[in-house]
């Protein structure tokens, strides 16, 4: 009996050793997602879908080929949760930077390969000015990237020296710097997988260089979504609209400042729409408030524009997902939109029509035509008798014209001789001759 199953063995094996190798993962489907640029909402909207499409494809493999020095904490926290609820199995490819959010992005994935000149780490959270962000934001941060980190199998205070400089590991980097991880250094404390120099050297190092690969590119409306969710493009939108709009509140008909503010909103909610933040709820928000504002032509008391006013910052506020952020982006804009006017009252505003609304330019002098009374300077020098004192204003005679008149000094008497010896528009200032 014992030699029989020997003989099956031997067999066995002689039979798998001519069978065409499956090593190679020919008619595998394995697919490409490139992770590029900033991390953002535009991205996770892409992500979805790439990995959405993937799955139903049957993919074997999902390849996150990236290249990013991170970006937005929110965004960084939807993608992580995306990728750890595939089923497929996946690999983050540094190629050659997951920095920031993106090294939280890679951790997600079951293995991590990256080129010999890769690194990935310095994930400190960042506000919008660029600094370090607060302790509770800190400490969040710090609990995400250690959290995923130990999931899968990593050391959680290699992930946390990457997000606090508190952490002190002397063979990975200096005191008070943030750990950012080399090729080399990764493999040392495992949190690569290997190196390679390219994505077809991955493919083989994995079992995969015969296979289906297919790269998953951003559609044209994704790249769009992508630029607008940006962080920084957001604000400049909303100073944008807000400049335009205001400037067409004091302007006839309709014109080029409307259409850009009008565009920049539309933009807007275009791009978060598609990155699946802006829902229908926001849209129609939006415009009940263009048209509150729109009946402040035709109602007073401004209540309507007010309550339009709060409707577009509100739907505004809804789109953007991020409260804080959006409630910073519309700061800046109005900030930005003020400043703007201001500069362009400086500047142009005296030669600009559409700033004729926004103050006053008219002048009441006579270079701009302007007369407040017939001014009767052939007056001047001429004489006449008073007919009534002049206390000191009265009445006098010139010819046989009778005028209202001021003395000059002291009171003069009637029937008194007296010469014009100045005109002030309807001001006739009189002397007593002597």
């Amino acid at each position: 009996m014992r030699r029989v199953l020997i003989a099956i063995c031997m067999l066995a094996g002689l039979v798998l050793s001519v069978l065409p190798a499956q090593a190679d993962g020919k008619g595998a489907n394995v697919y490409v997602i490139p992770i590029n640029e900033t991390v953002e909402q535009g991205l996770y909207a892409y992500l979805n879908r790439a990995i959405n499409t993937a799955e139903e494809n049957n993919a074997e493999l999902i390849i996150f080929d990236m290249d990013t020095l991170g970006g937005s904490v929110d965004a960084a926290l939807k993608i992580g949760n995306l990728i750890s609820n595939t089923k497929t199995n996946t690999v983050a490819f540094v190629n050659p930077l997951a920095i920031s959010a993106g090294a939280y992005i890679a951790f997600h994935s079951d293995e991590i390969y990256m080129t010999p000149t890769a690194t990935m780490g310095a994930s400190a959270p960042i506000d919008g000015s660029g600094n370090t962000a607060g302790e509770k934001a800190e400490s969040m941060w710090l609990a995400a990237m250690a959290g995923v980190a130990e999931d899968h199998g990593r050391d959680p205070e290699i992930a946390k020296a990457m997000v606090t400089k508190s952490i002190d590991l002397p063979k990975l980097k200096e005191n008070g710097k943030l750990l950012t991880l080399t090729a080399e250094q990764a493999i040392q404390v495992r949190y690569s997988e290997g190196t390679v120099k390219n994505l077809d050297a991955l493919l083989s190092e994995l079992g995969f260089k015969d296979a289906n690969v297919h790269t998953v590119k951003l559609t044209f409306a994704e790249k769009i979504a992508r630029f607008i969710t940006h962080p920084v493009v957001v604000p400049i939108l909303l100073s944008i609209a807000s400049l335009g709009l205001v400037l067409e509140l004091y302007s006839p008909g309709f014109g080029l400042p409307g259409g850009m503010g009008l565009s920049a909103l539309l933009l807007f909610f275009f791009g978060h729409y598609v990155a699946g933040l802006a829902g229908y709820e926001s849209i129609i928000l939006f415009v009940l408030g263009i048209i509150l504002i729109a009946a402040e032509f035709f109602l007073a008391g401004g209540i309507a524009g007010l309550l339009g006013t709060v409707a577009v910052i509100g739907s505004i506020i809804l789109a953007g997902g991020n409260l804080l952020h959006m409630a910073i982006s519309i700061v800046i804009a109005l900030f930005l939109s003020i400043l703007a006017i201001i500069i362009m009252l400086k500047v142009f505003g005296k030669r600009m029509n559409i700033f004729k609304k926004l103050i006053l330019t008219d002048s009441t002098n006579t270079e701009s035509g302007y007369v407040s009374n017939v001014n009767r300077l052939e007056l001047i020098g001429r004489e006449g008798v008073t007919v009534t004192p002049l206390r000191p204003s009265g009445t006098v005679k010139v010819d046989d014209e009778r005028l209202d008149v001021v003395a000059e000094g002291s009171f003069i008497e009637n029937n008194t001789k007296v010469k014009v010896v100045k005109v002030e528009g309807s001001r006739i200032v009189v002397r007593e001759i002597q």
